[in-house]
């Protein structure tokens, strides 16, 4: 069994090399990025059995010190993100290929290279069995991703890409690795394990100061103030916005935030001498600040993007609050949030491929003309506001029950007025799209090809269905949370 575990990041890395020999057969090239998808999600696939039966597969790749190791584990929140990357990686590799062509970009086989080795990064990270190795495939993430950010090559994209780089990298290498460093210096060892391994080495105030450098250090989880890459990536093409919101890069920011809170301070821990309370009011600012700004944005990216930060915040928020139920909000959430936000960037690609309207005023009366889209991006806005029969209103309920648990009472307030603020500066792009007198309405239908619709309308329907799943979820998290 453990065997098999570097193959779920040799898959993906052998892709990108297979794009790359295909690159003077557009078809082939493009079918082998489809068919590498499906045969990761099927292999990340076949552990869901043994994970909730108990299993922990583990494997030392390369063993540098005593007691430092390359090592990968397989645990069920590392499974969890590494089904949401690797399958929803299926319908964005579809999806790119409709919205590549439909706009006629230039270098795509090195944007389905580079899209596969960030996936192969992604599945390093899912599967870290200590810091370390965490940290490399955390770097191996944002290497590989710049060129897709920066794909255009004109100047806005070259600003966003050295934005995008110059924030990811100072915040990993100046505060995540110092992080670390102390980590091993007090604890003397790296390694995630239950329950944590600072507890009894460090004392509260300390622990405090580092898990703050945790937190500001994974500069993916876009806490305010080091959120401003994720804006300035709004330059990419759209299913680069969607591996940057929903498959891969912010995700596994925030997986590693959870992770590091459960497996290196340990909830119990986190949750004593309040370590983890400033932290989370600065979660809690983020939260607002972003859907107010977001309410300000007539650039749809750049509407979608503020959301990402703020409901990126939830899930830190689920980490700081340091309980079993606020965990399985926040890891929850990154289900519930990936589906619903890739749903919403696949809709604003395909209007932009069929109507080429990239600002929330232009989009009046278009719900009649591109009801598939419109409708789809309905669905995931009322998801990600929370409410059922949608997979959002799962993860609101565990992280406001999360709240309560832990007597804060002021967070329960925070996340229903963001959820407020999430109606009004979602809900009002289909409002306009279907009730709005249009002007210069192209006639009849006009939806973007259907490499771009379908893929949109099956993750529109995920968010429905994760509803009636959520409770599955919930029990695969269970060893993790302590539930």
């Amino acid at each position: 069994m453990t065997i098999a575990l570097p193959w779920l990041m040799a898959l993906p890395a052998a892709g990108a090399l297979g794009v790359i020999a295909l690159g003077r057969w557009p078809n082939l090239r493009d079918g082998l990025s489809v068919a590498t998808a499906l045969l990761l999600f099927a292999a990340v696939s076949s552990w869901l059995g043994p994970v909730l039966e108990g299993a922990r597969p583990a494997v030392t790749l390369i063993q540098i010190l005593p007691g430092l190791s390359l090592s990968l584990v397989l645990e069920p929140l590392g499974l969890l993100f590494a089904l949401v990357a690797s399958g929803l990686w299926i319908v964005t590799a579809i999806y790119a290929i409709g919205y590549m062509r439909g706009n006629d970009e230039h270098n795509q086989t090195r944007f389905f290279a580079c899209f596969a080795l960030a996936l192969a990064a992604a599945m390093g990270i899912a599967l870290a069995g200590n810091l370390l190795t965490l940290f490399l495939f955390y770097e191996m993430l944002t290497l590989s991703t710049y060129p897709l950010v920066a794909h255009k090559g004109n100047d806005d994209a070259r600003a966003g890409g050295r934005t995008y780089l110059g924030v990811l990298l100072t915040t990993s290498i100046g505060l995540l690795l110092p992080a670390i460093i102390i980590t091993w210096v007090v604890a003397g060892t790296l390694d995630f394990t239950p329950g944590g391994i600072l507890q009894g080495h460090i004392t509260p105030m300390a622990a405090t100061g580092l898990f703050a450098l945790y937190l500001f250090g994974t500069g993916k989880a876009a806490l305010m103030p080091f959120h401003r890459w994720l804006p300035a990536a709004m330059v990419a093409p759209t299913p680069v916005s969607a591996l940057l919101h929903a498959v891969a890069v912010v995700k596994a920011g925030v997986f590693a935030v959870l992770k590091v809170t459960v497996y290196v301070f340990g909830i119990d821990f986190a949750a004593a001498g309040d370590i983890t309370v400033p932290m989370m009011w600065i979660a809690a600012f983020t939260i607002l600040a972003a859907s107010v700004v977001a309410l300000t944005r007539d650039n749809l990216k750049a509407r979608l993007a503020y959301s990402t930060i703020g409901q990126l915040a939830y899930i830190v928020l689920g980490a700081t609050l340091a309980n079993g139920m606020a965990i399985a909000g926040g890891a929850t959430h990154i289900v519930m949030h990936a589906f619903g936000k890739i749903t919403l960037f696949f809709c604003a690609g395909a209007i932009y491929t069929a109507v080429h309207r990239t600002r929330v005023s232009e989009l009046d009366g278009l719900g009649r003309v591109m009801p598939f889209t419109f409708g789809a991006f309905l669905v995931a806005s009322l998801s990600i506001i929370g409410l059922p029969p949608l997979g959002g209103a799962w993860s609101k309920w565990a992280l406001m029950a999360g709240a309560a648990d832990a007597g804060q009472l002021l967070m329960i307030a925070v996340l229903a007025i963001s959820s407020l603020l999430n109606i009004v500066y979602l809900l009002d792009i289909p409002a306009r799209a279907f009730f709005r007198p249009g002007h210069d309405l192209p006639t009849g239908r006009r939806e973007a090809p259907l490499a771009c619709v379908v893929p949109l309308c099956i993750t529109a329907a995920g968010s429905v269905a994760l509803f009636f799943v959520g409770g599955h979820i919930l029990q695969l998290l269970a060893p993790v949370t302590g539930s």
